[in-house]
């Protein structure tokens, strides 16, 4: 029972935290109306399974597969398909510079891999996550 008490407090402390956390956030907020706020997280949880799928296929030395998943889902052949043309009048200078960053690399990445050496595409991939952690780091959404 007194272990049940201390976890639960523990997780209360935790929330309550969490919440004095986002109240302190100092990222810029970025709103966005309802349906394109859905739509650019759904673009950014696909971009995490992506980037999942290419280390996975990275692990099995399976490099052209990483370049085609990085090109078709990350790359600048990607930015149609994401509807980038539509999301971009949304958002801040910075934010648009981060993900056309982050959409650059993901194309040089699949250059790299496709040369079929693993660690200078491994060195391109840390360029596509930087992008994304630098754009995590500055901006929100709501």
């Amino acid at each position: 029972m007194k272990k049940e008490v201390l976890l639960s407090a523990a997780l209360i402390s935790h929330l309550l935290f969490g919440i004095a956390q986002a109240e302190d956030d100092t990222r810029q907020l970025v709103e966005l109306p309802e349906m394109m706020q859905q739509h650019m997280m759904s673009n950014m949880r696909d971009h995490l399974v992506a980037i999942n799928e290419i280390l996975a296929n990275m692990a099995n030395d399976e490099l052209d597969k990483a370049a085609e998943i990085a090109e078709s889902r990350l790359g600048m052949s990607s930015l149609e398909s994401h509807g980038a043309s539509h999301m971009a009048k949304f958002m801040p200078e910075g934010m648009r510079h981060a993900g056309t960053s982050m959409h650059k690399a993901a194309s040089r990445f699949a250059i790299k891999a496709q040369e079929g050496e693993a660690l200078p595409a491994y060195k391109a991939l840390s360029e596509v996550t930087a992008a994304c952690v630098a754009c995590h780091a500055g901006y929100r959404i709501r």
